[in-house]
């Protein structure tokens, strides 16, 4: 087979299939993501550094990519893999194919697998390292390397994608005849840590009337209690949320300052902030469609998620947290709300991109608290 590669797992599985994108090897958890578009701001989403990802819908790519869909400076997934990409991109937004984007990106990728059989494995056998190669011929000694591959728990990832220095933003939503738009004069001064945090966040604290810092991970509380903000958001990052203890520290010491809003890694943070516990998923959440029932309304969302971690519930509930969402598909806690401070998140991602609309209005409740001042 002419420009062959390998995928092999931790476990011994293998694949064989054909190169995509660069060429190399490409090591990592290997996850499964259930979206059927939206494959340019998953390479781009900072939460799957050290991963890669598999894309479960047969054809990836047939739009192509372009210079607006992305959800960070560069895409950060450590591989990827699709069953076919498609060689043509047919959209006029299009600047390149799939193949040409990770290839100039040095993303390693494989194609023309079994994705079907792939992602049945890893949902009975869970999530687990791997190597996709395109310069090694002997899938045994692969498989040996894969085996010694560190795993996420215990990794301190955050700190490879998070900025080095404190920025500010001035983009809004995006229009599909004038592009992305200003966003509306500023009300509020948001304080917003960036552990991977993606585009699509800060456009809609923007477009709400937010004027939002980002600031690394690692900035100590009392450099966020200088700016004096209005409100602290917590992002998505990737990675064990334990392996971050900076970060836990930092948002004890916010506690009671100001109204907080924490998304995906965001909500573990503060189960750990608060004293509680998380636990590794086994295959973990990631996709543009898992169903989210509301206990507060009764009301069932459909989510973009992306998370291999998750809150016990049950571990903050002596700190005064009361469980708010629950996810239909395994009944795991997919967000949480303090009964007396203005604090609150979820573990999905109401800013989608890629995905639906339907978790927009925890945007407006952040408003709402800095409204009321806490």
């Amino acid at each position: 087979m002419s420009n062959s590669a390998w995928l092999v797992l931790r476990d011994g599985r293998t694949f064989r299939g054909r190169s995509l994108g660069a060429v190399g090897e490409a090591a990592g958890e290997v996850i499964f993501n259930t979206a059927m578009q939206g494959y340019q701001e998953i390479l781009t989403d900072p939460s799957y550094r050290g991963q890669i990802v598999a894309m479960t819908y047969p054809m990836i790519g047939n739009y192509g990519v372009n210079d607006e869909d992305v959800e960070s400076r560069r895409p950060w997934v450590n591989g990827f893999i699709v069953k076919e990409a498609s060689p043509i991109a047919s959209n006029f937004r299009a600047g390149a194919s799939l193949d040409e984007y990770l290839g100039r990106h040095g993303i390693v990728g494989i194609q023309d697998i079994d994705t079907r059989a792939l992602t049945r494995h890893l949902r009975d056998h869970g999530a687990q390292e791997g190597i996709i190669s395109t310069v090694e011929t002997d899938a045994a000694s692969v498989v040996e390397r894969a085996r010694a591959l560190p795993g996420l728990v215990g990794r301190d990832l955050v700190s490879e994608v998070s900025v080095d220095a404190s920025h500010g933003w001035s983009e809004g939503e995006w229009d599909v005849v004038k592009g992305y738009r200003q966003p509306q004069a500023a009300s509020f001064h948001v304080v917003a840590f960036d552990s991977g945090i993606k585009n699509n966040i800060l456009r809609q604290l923007s477009s709400l009337g937010c004027a939002v810092e980002v600031v690394p991970a690692n900035t100590p509380a009392a450099a966020v209690l200088e700016r004096e903000p209005h409100g602290i958001f917590l992002s998505n990052g990737p990675g064990d949320p334990e392996a971050v203890p900076y970060l836990v520290e930092s948002v004890r010491g916010l506690i009671g300052k100001a109204p907080i809003f924490g998304i995906c890694l965001g909500n573990q943070i503060l189960g750990l902030a608060f004293g509680g516990q998380t636990f590794k998923l086994k295959f973990g959440h990631h996709g543009a469609n898992h169903p989210v029932k509301d206990l507060l309304t009764g009301r069932v969302e459909i989510t973009a998620q992306n998370h291999g971690f998750a809150v016990d519930p049950k571990s903050v509930e002596k700190a005064g947290f009361v469980e708010t969402h629950v996810n239909l598909n395994d009944g795991t806690s997919e967000g949480m709300r303090h009964r007396e401070l203005p604090v609150f998140s979820v573990q999905y991602h109401p800013e989608a991109s890629p995905g639906p609309h339907d978790s927009h209005y925890l945007f407006a409740r952040f408003i709402d608290l800095m409204k009321g001042g806490g």
